[in-house]
């Protein structure tokens, strides 16, 4: 059974599964080149049937992983949850919602009539999604909606290679709900609790996050970074608006929604508040939320292995400490934990309830998440001279990137099929050594980039355990770069560069099976230096999604002005070099 999923959602996607065999995932702001793009996901449709070489009629069905939005028929930029305007349109549900909080407080009728309204305004879509599907694709599958919050445990459920599992999903909102619960076992999930979108963990990082002058449901990792320069001064502030609940449950104290949330937090903080001692503040807050209700979960139910989706888990600081719990032996976050991986959720959700089959067919360990589009290195070819560059062409390319990052050089690497989430797994990455403390800054700078998170680590599997501590029950997760691990003594020494103030760092575990160009280079690299880590960037420039197309990749290394770009089997030098950007 061949399932066709979507999210029209922010960032939206589109997947297609075979039989629970993910054939290609692709985010749409990848390819319209507008970052976190919501709206239906046009072009990665086409995208993922023509990489999966599957046409409208052999899709049987057709999965919506939201039931609850507003039709919005062409990608949309995201300028941030406060933007006034969503592309040059008015918010008026949001304006509402921030002005009804403060006053409904926590009746649950003004509460279901707010989640009743937002299902009204989106009536209208039920039926323009499959209308669309047939004009501009030719697709007659039927069309099943499934809730958000299902649709992220789907994910990682399904992806985690756990048949009993605890299920938890945490994020700013969707569909009602900003979390849930369910409990996973023989390829069913049965729900064991919900969290109103009006109590949302997830969004109070986001109104942290914009009153700290950084773009909210966008931004919150600059938050992460922060947070380890500064001291959580202001957690007793923070503590007086949301707060665990026992049993199980996560409450405002302060009845609040969008702007409204603003004011009111603002209104308590000192007018000259750090911002830095702020992000520590709001951190702290949500590990010690978060780990009470996921520990409260975990006793109750007794499962030890977790799997986990949302935005929240975006957090790898916060992914840590669930993983470091006492209860927890197994620990998975799915690799697109934001709504991009809503749509191989939906997909999950369709095979899992189709009539006579098992769904623990549908259980898999990951062996790597390269779901999206590739090139040939003759259309590479075409592509750099039209750019004007010179290239060689080099068979054993893997060797060539390895000697020139032992020999300090900056070098982008583009090859075989696009990662799938919004980590860059050395497919569209940017490379360098991880002895120099100050590449964040320079590097940074390139790139145009303001962050506070150090560069990430990419280490070689042999080689993990000397580097950091407590990789156990989590080296799926470390794979794909969503967790972060205490260093040991040899790699804060070794590898200064991916070492955050805090002594963590958020690696990739690279195995042949599932990073095997990656791989190859970093062992060659260790084999130059003794060094078994690189550092792994993504591939673009500031506010601009990862590269895409060799033309997105050659733009990029111009404008980025690095010192070399790998592209396929072909090797660009940057005509302008001068080394690493230092010199």
């Amino acid at each position: 059974m061949i399932a066709l999923g979507i999210i029209d959602s922010k960032p939206s996607s589109a997947a297609i599964l075979n039989d629970g065999e993910i054939l290609s995932a692709i985010a749409e702001e990848r390819l319209c080149r507008m970052k976190m793009a919501s709206g239906m996901p046009r072009q990665a449709i086409h995208q993922v049937m023509a990489d999966s070489s599957i046409s409208a009629k052999d899709i049987d069905i057709v999965a919506v992983a939201q039931k609850v939005s507003v039709f919005e028929p062409e990608p949309i930029p995201w300028n941030g949850w406060f933007d006034s305007k969503h592309a040059g349109k008015p918010r008026p549900l949001e304006k509402i919602s921030g002005t009804i909080a403060p006053i409904a407080g926590y009746i649950p009728f003004a509460q279901k009539a707010h989640h009743q309204l937002k299902h009204l305004l989106s009536r209208k879509r039920l039926a323009q999604i499959p209308e669309l599907l047939e004009r501009e694709y030719a697709i007659t599958a039927p069309v099943k909606y499934y809730d958000h919050h299902y649709c992220h445990a789907t994910s990682a459920y399904f992806t985690s290679n756990y048949d009993q599992a605890l299920i938890i999903t945490l994020d700013g909102g969707g569909d009602g709900l900003s979390g849930s619960v369910y409990r996973g076992e023989n390829g069913r999930l049965m729900q064991l609790a919900v969290v109103d979108s009006f109590n949302s963990l997830g969004n109070f990082y986001s109104y942290i996050t914009h009153l700290c002058g950084f773009k909210a449901e966008s931004h919150e990792g600059k938050i992460t970074g922060l947070a380890a320069l500064g001291k959580p001064t202001y957690i007793n502030i923070l503590r007086e608006f949301i707060s665990y609940e026992d049993p199980g449950q996560i409450q405002y104290s302060v009845p609040m929604y969008h702007r409204s949330a603003l004011k009111q937090i603002a209104s308590r903080l000192p007018a000259d508040f750090d911002k830095a001692n702020l992000a520590a503040s709001v951190q702290l807050l949500l590990e010690e939320i978060g780990i009470e209700f996921i520990r409260f979960w975990l006793r109750k139910t007794g499962i030890r292995s977790i799997a986990v989706a949302g935005g929240v888990f975006s957090n790898v600081k916060f992914n840590q400490r669930v993983h470091e719990l006492e209860d927890v032996d197994d620990f998975f976050v799915h690799p697109a934990m934001d709504d991009s991986g809503l749509a191989i959720g939906g997909a999950f959700a369709a095979l899992a309830e189709e009539s006579g089959t098992d769904p623990t067919r549908l259980l898999q360990r990951l062996k790597n998440v390269y779901f999206g589009t590739s090139y040939e290195d003759d259309e590479i070819h075409q592509c750099i001279e039209a750019f004007g560059f010179q290239a060689t062409y080099e068979p054993d390319i893997t060797n060539v990137v390895a000697k020139l990052l032992a020999e300090g050089y900056v070098v982008a690497r583009f090859t075989g099929r696009m990662e799938y989430g919004p980590r860059a797994l050395g497919h569209r990455s940017i490379l360098y050594h991880t002895t120099d403390p100050s590449i964040n800054d320079w590097l940074n700078a390139h790139l145009l980039r303001t962050e506070f998170m150090p560069f990430a680590p990419a280490t070689l599997r042999e080689y993990a355990d000397e580097c950091y501590e407590g990789l156990d029950g989590a080296r799926d997760s470390a794979r794909y770069m969503t967790i972060t691990f205490n260093c040991t003594e040899k790699m804060r020494s070794q590898s200064p560069g991916v070492v955050h103030v805090d002594g963590t760092a958020r690696p990739q575990i690279l195995d042949p099976e599932t990073a095997a160009d990656f791989y190859e280079i970093a062992k060659a690299y260790h084999k130059l230096t003794g060094i078994p880590s690189l550092i792994n960037t993504s591939f673009n420039m500031h506010g601009e999604p990862i590269v895409c197309t060799p033309e997105d990749a050659l733009r990029s290394f111009k404008e980025g002005k690095l010192d070399y770009l790998a592209i396929g089997c072909w090797l660009v030098v940057n005509p302008e070099m001068k080394k690493n950007g230092k010199s």
